[in-house]
């Protein structure tokens, strides 16, 4: 193989600057594309985690999921409904009769049970021939559909208590073997049913 000619090596060396040339441009011109492109990632990267920051401190303090395990408050609420929980509801008024409210268990306050409210502060509750008695006065009960097997009380509501009870009267754990629930464990209110979709509805009665 003959060696190239002066003019030949030269006319490389021309094309190996060009093309250095060439990439050196490149490069200069990327740098500030690729400082734009990493500074809008940085910025997605803290929006995002911003965003998770609050929707956490939402849930902790406003709203929160909670899904149902027991049957107790069957039909209005089946095993596996998950519900959206306002836990503000009560800073802004206090329960009333019809709420249904997450509460922590009073025999053990890491579980949860959900209840309706039937009986408020300073009531006196009763249970007879069937059918819930508030001062001496049956109530409309629109969520339950039968008679309530036993009796019960009378028993009045303490100032700082409310008197709960499950829909499905004659299968649930409620005030009426725990006593009344003290406020200071009701967690908030069941609002709405989200899931599963075609179960989905507002559980407010007013």
């Amino acid at each position: 193989m003959h060696d190239q000619t002066p003019t030949a090596r030269e006319n490389v060396r021309r094309r190996v600057a060009a093309i250095a040339g060439q990439v050196r441009a490149t490069l200069a011109t990327g740098r500030p594309y690729w400082r734009r492109a990493r500074a809008t990632v940085l910025e997605a990267v803290k929006t995002l985690f911003i965003a998770f920051l609050l929707a956490q401190l939402i849930m902790v303090s406003v709203a929160q999921a909670f899904q149902v395990d027991q049957y107790s408050m069957e039909p209005t609420l089946l095993p596996h409904d998950r519900v959206l929980v306002g836990k503000f509801m009560y800073r802004l008024r206090e329960p009333a009769r019809g709420d249904v409210i997450v509460l922590r268990y009073p025999r053990n306050p890491e579980r949860n049970y959900i209840k309706r409210v039937v009986g408020l502060p300073g009531e006196t509750i009763r249970i007879a021939r069937g059918k819930v008695f508030v001062n001496g006065k049956p109530i409309t009960e629109p969520y339950f559909d039968g008679e309530v097997v036993g009796e019960f009380g009378p028993l009045r509501v303490p100032p700082d208590a409310v008197f709960v009870m499950g829909d499905n009267r004659n299968n649930s754990e409620d005030s009426r073997a725990f006593g009344p629930l003290k406020k200071q464990l009701i967690v908030g209110q069941a609002v709405l049913i989200y899931w599963p979709p075609q179960r989905a509805r507002l559980l407010l009665m007013r």
